[in-house]
């Protein structure tokens, strides 16, 4: 079992940055890809990106630029630092596990999530 909290989010305005927080706990953090996963009201849950113990990374098109995806292995801790945010990045912002190989974009590739964390941002 992997376990995983986030932790970071709150109410910003438009242009503003924030940086999310995931702890790990319960398995070798350095065996999984963790990515971040978002879900905004009514919507579904949409991927955001992933790193893999190497740090390479994958992002959605539409993150590329503004949100950066990053992990300490000596923490067991991913990070999402979002830049220049807009309203429609409201959401509700996951981190998700899955056993290292391809970085994959997919929900139901990840095996493990976190409780998630609200991030709102007002225009």
């Amino acid at each position: 079992q992997v376990q995983l909290v986030e932790s970071g989010g709150g109410l910003v305005q438009a242009g503003a940055s924030l940086r999310l927080s995931c702890q790990a706990s319960g398995r070798t953090f350095r065996n999984y890809d963790m990515g971040w996963f978002r879900q905004a009201p009514g919507k579904e849950r949409e991927f955001v990106a992933v790193i893999n113990s190497m740090h390479s990374t994958y992002y959605a098109d539409s993150r590329k630029g503004r949100f950066t995806i990053s992990r300490d292995n000596a923490k067991n801790t991913l990070y999402l630092q979002m830049n220049s945010l807009k309203f429609e990045d409201t959401a509700v912002y996951y981190c998700a596990a899955k056993p290292t190989g391809v970085l994959r974009s997919t929900r139901s590739d990840y095996d493990y999530w976190g409780q998630g964390t609200q991030v709102t941002v007002s225009s």
